[in-house]
């Protein structure tokens, strides 16, 4: 079983910047694409971006312009850069292959790395 490490996170005053890293235990990132998620108190997870093999790139409306999502596929490493950081952005962060998801089972995925925005 793949194993995902995500870390990075902290607190951060709105308008600050994080880099988020997620490693894995296999040279995963190859042949997979990839996804960053984000799961804020009483709220569903999402995803807020994701790149291809290819490196195509999707980021939600609520990030767009202001996160930036990367891979270092030597460092089996996948990067979220936060800038502009808003309060609304305080969560949970994890990565995972989207075509991995199977509805709401999480029991796969990683412990997360949180981030918290202070107005």
């Amino acid at each position: 079983q793949v194993q995902l490490v995500e870390s990075g996170g902290g607190l951060v005053q709105a308008g600050g910047s994080l880099r988020l890293s997620c490693a894995a235990s296999a040279p995963i990132f190859k042949i997979n694409d990839m996804g960053w998620y984000r799961q804020a108190p009483g709220k569903q997870r999402e995803l807020v971006a994701s790149i291809t093999i290819g490196g195509t790139l999707f980021y939600a409306n609520s990030v767009k312009g202001r996160f930036t999502i990367s891979r270092d596929n030597a460092k089996n490493t996948v990067y979220l850069q936060m800038i502009s950081l808003k309060p609304e952005d305080t969560a949970v962060y994890y990565c995972y292959p989207p075509r991995w998801v199977v509805g709401k089972d999480y029991s796969n995925w990683g412990q997360g790395t949180q981030v918290t925005v202070s107005s």
